[in-house]
């Protein structure tokens, strides 16, 4: 039974080598920015770090069962939203959430990490503070191409940011 276990995760974590790139590349002059809220909002800043494991399984969250956004491996996304309490999930086998009090002019923090499933890995939220966002290094902008109502498109983090991008984010 534990030589199967083994064989799984294995073939799993060979597997997620060959997942394609993310078509979107972050200006240089964006990577890790967080901008600070817009007038009267609060912002979350959803990351998944550069972990292999689990580099097949995307990390899609949502609210209220409308997705926001997605992220692969080493990408994160910066969600503007109404102070208030706010529930956001993450789902494959097993449905995962979190529960934010956001006020206004506020910035928290959500990791996203694979756990381990019965079949396939499953992504799990919890909260973080900014010295783990900022402890990945080298995170990128995850495809504005993914983004939903509310997310901050990378023209928008610039400018609330006061960050001048001196090169178009290119697809390849």
């Amino acid at each position: 039974m534990r030589l199967k276990h083994l064989a799984i995760f294995a073939a799993a974590a060979v597997g997620g080598l060959s997942v394609p790139a993310m078509a979107y590349d972050t200006p240089p002059e964006l990577m890790m920015v967080v901008p600070p809220a817009p007038k009267g909002k609060g912002l979350v800043v959803f990351y998944r770090s550069a972990s292999i494991f689990g580099a097949a399984i995307s990390c899609a969250v949502s609210e209220n069962d409308k997705k926001i956004s997605s992220m692969g491996v080493g990408r994160y996304f910066v969600y503007a939203a109404e102070p208030g309490k706010h529930s956001f999930s993450v789902s494959s086998e097993a449905k995962d959430q979190v529960t934010l009090e956001l006020e206004a002019d506020e910035v928290q923090y959500v990791g996203c990490r694979i756990k381990m499933g019965i079949m396939a890995g499953r992504p799990d939220l919890f909260p973080a503070k900014e010295a783990d966002f900022r402890s990945n290094k080298k995170l990128s902008l995850s495809d504005p191409k993914s983004y939903g109502e509310g997310v901050l498109k990378p023209e928008e983090i610039a400018t609330l940011a006061g960050v001048t991008v001196s090169t178009p984010a290119a697809a390849h």
